[in-house]
């Protein structure tokens, strides 16, 4: 209660305070997004915020990011900006060759320059001011110094970098697992040749399969029959039955005797600072450094940018600008500018088994007019599932202006007459209204009340191609009605 309305209920009795709702502003849906969710009905059955997902312009479905496919468009480093292709990125182990991390905090490390004494090379008992170069952390304060890394005379490149004690015995493990993949890749070419080999024709056997590969007519019966698996029968020749160069590998010895505790183990005090905490370990896995003098910087992880295409249709949702400077998006189909958002504007207290109305609010993200339908949920329904009240929604159609930039800096511009009903309609604002609906909490326990409802609307696909009419004209897209599923988290019941 503000101070003005505590002053007035002193001086007068009568002026009574208007009863608090539990979730007065619209703020709490923007700031957890959670609390109102949409169903997608894709390869998984997925509940996620309208943020968060896509909508498929040529399926009019939503999409989530587990039912899309990700594509690598390029791949960058998030400090120098330097953009490489794939195949030096995967060679460079997906990190940049100039900027570091610093082993303590993380952060970007910067070069710092300083002037060190330096004797000359014509006179060694005279001494001259020379550029050193050394890597700092600005947030943490850790530099290349303190683990005896050498300053450089340049500013790029060139920094020491420890080398790992066992590199030839991983590099042995991973030679023998792709050996070992690339048999098991080639058992199961075998097992799938040997059952279709009762239904293959006698042209296709083993000696004519090695005639095909030899003097090339592959390509060629291919070409004649789009989809036969003439590949990779090619590929089982006789060049495989041959013995191939055995990689074999030295089991690991456990040992009998290991190295001794110090004797100052468990009587030397213990100065945290000097040691390493388990992320700062995990972060070097090939070192895993006990002790703060034996962190060096890492060189930093490039980031990605990645395109998300619909794996029904094949057409791509998402796709950002191949310049890493720019944040810019060449296609961004997000859901929420093509589907109706709900949001909740206001709850009451709710009590169990009794009515009560919440504001909820519905916004319009496409130009043209949209008309939304709200339709209860059936008691059978496989997709309600979490619903824990009755809910009453309003049986007329809500017709919802289009979105217009210009509309709220236009002070002319003449309010357009829907004819609301003030007892579904709350009030309405350019594209958004606000309306009303009654739910009835049907559970008493401490768990938060959640409703859930079917919203339909109509789409227009302004993406479709227009083709000119008979009469000269263009001609409009067809509507399509869409339905979706909504539910709303209200919060607990009042005590």
């Amino acid at each position: 209660m503000s101070p003005l309305n505590r002053l007035l209920r002193s001086a007068s009795g009568s002026i009574s305070e208007p009863e608090e709702s539990a979730a007065p502003s619209e703020m709490a849906s923007l700031l957890q997004p959670d609390r109102v969710i949409y169903l997608v009905r894709g390869e998984k059955r997925i509940r996620a915020p309208l943020s968060q997902l896509y909508f498929c312009r040529y399926c009019s479905e939503l999409r989530s990011l587990e039912c899309v496919s990700h594509e690598v468009d390029s791949h960058y480093c998030p400090s120098c900006l330097e953009n490489m292709p794939s195949a030096e990125a995967k060679l460079k182990k997906n990190r940049c060759a100039n900027c570091f991390d610093c082993p303590c905090c993380m952060h970007t490390l910067s070069t710092r320059a300083t002037n060190i004494p330096a004797p000359l090379p014509d006179d060694p008992t005279k001494t001259a001011m020379k550029k050193a170069y050394y890597l700092a952390c600005g947030f943490c304060r850790w530099t290349s110094r303190d683990v005896g890394m050498a300053d450089k005379s340049v500013a790029s490149g060139g920094w020491q970098e420890p080398e790992n004690p066992h590199t030839q015995r991983i590099n042995k493990l991973i030679e023998y697992y792709q050996q070992l993949a690339h048999r098991e890749k080639q058992e199961r070419d075998r097992k799938k040749l040997a059952r279709r080999r009762q239904c293959m024709p006698l042209a296709f056997s083993q000696h004519t399969i090695h005639v095909v590969e030899k003097y090339g007519l592959g390509t060629r019966l291919q070409r004649q029959r789009p989809g036969a698996p003439i590949s990779s029968l090619a590929g089982l020749s006789l060049k495989e039955g041959e013995d191939q160069k055995e990689i074999s590998i030295e089991p690991a010895q456990a040992l009998d005797e290991v190295e001794p505790l110090p004797e100052d183990c468990y009587t030397r005090p213990i100065s945290l600072p000097e040691v390493t905490t388990l992320r700062q370990r995990l972060l070097q896995p090939d070192f895993q450094p006990a002790g703060a003098s034996q962190l060096h910087p890492r060189h930093k992880h490039l980031l990605m940018k990645r395109s998300l295409r619909c794996r029904k249709c094949e057409h791509n949702l998402s796709k950002p600008e191949f310049n890493p400077t720019s944040i810019k998006f060449k296609i961004q189909l997000v859901a929420v500018s093509y589907i109706p958002e709900v949001r909740i504007m206001s709850i009451p207290n709710l009590r169990y088994i009794k009515e009560s109305q919440v504001l909820l609010t519905l916004t319009n993200p496409v130009e043209n007019i949209t008309h939304v339908s709200l339709v209860a949920c059936d008691e059978d329904d496989p997709d309600d599932i979490n619903s824990t009240a009755k809910i009453i929604v309003p049986s007329k159609e809500l017709v919802l202006a289009g979105k217009d930039a210009a509309a709220e800096y236009d002070e002319l511009a003449e309010p357009q007459d829907f004819q609301d009903d003030p007892d579904v309609v709350a009030f309405r604002k350019s594209n958004k209204i606000g309306f009303f609906i009654k739910v009835i909490p049907q559970k008493e326990d401490d768990a938060d009340v959640t409703i859930s409802f079917k919203i339909r609307h109509d789409f227009r696909n302004l993406a479709a191609p227009i083709r000119p009419s008979e009469d000269g004209g263009d001609v409009v897209a067809e509507a399509i009605w869409l339905t979706h599923h909504v539910e709303l988290r209200l919060g607990p019941l009042a005590s």
